[in-house]
């Protein structure tokens, strides 16, 4: 594990992340995986197995005392920008519960293309480009 990324006192990539501590007891969902972890030992022990991560928020929506979402991206170390959302729900400030989704940008698929028009993605806006991530 790198110890850097397992910091204390909720100090983690996900605390940055969402903009809060985490709750000892906190659980970390990943829906794709059907996974969950449990303990804010432990998120950090799961983040300290990327020390090539980098990453970048986009947005932090508080939408009241008890939920945050946030867009952000990220870069396991390989160029590829992975585009992500979390959400966490509150307890006393702290998040108790944070289900993360992701996925990898791809090409429209051919037959989408004269019903779709392209999303503009600035380079520095809600989905950063590689060159505005950093190590957290």
């Amino acid at each position: 594990m790198n110890e850097a990324a397992a910091q204390p006192n909720g100090r983690t990539r996900l605390a940055y992340i969402l903009g809060v501590p985490l709750a000892e007891d906190v659980q970390r969902q990943w829906p794709q995986l059907g996974e969950v972890v449990r303990t804010r030992e432990l998120v950090g022990e799961v983040e300290g197995n990327f020390p090539e991560l980098t990453l970048a928020v986009g947005r932090r929506l508080h939408l009241n005392d008890e939920v945050i979402v946030v867009e952000w991206t990220c870069d396991y170390g390989d160029g590829r920008l992975y585009r992500n959302v979390s959400i966490a729900e509150l307890r006393d400030g702290e998040a108790v519960r944070v289900t993360d989704y992701w996925g990898e940008p791809t090409t429209t698929p051919q037959w989408r293309l004269p019903l779709t028009e392209r999303l503009d993605m600035p380079a520095d806006g809600i989905w950063p480009d590689g060159q505005h991530l950093e190590h957290h």
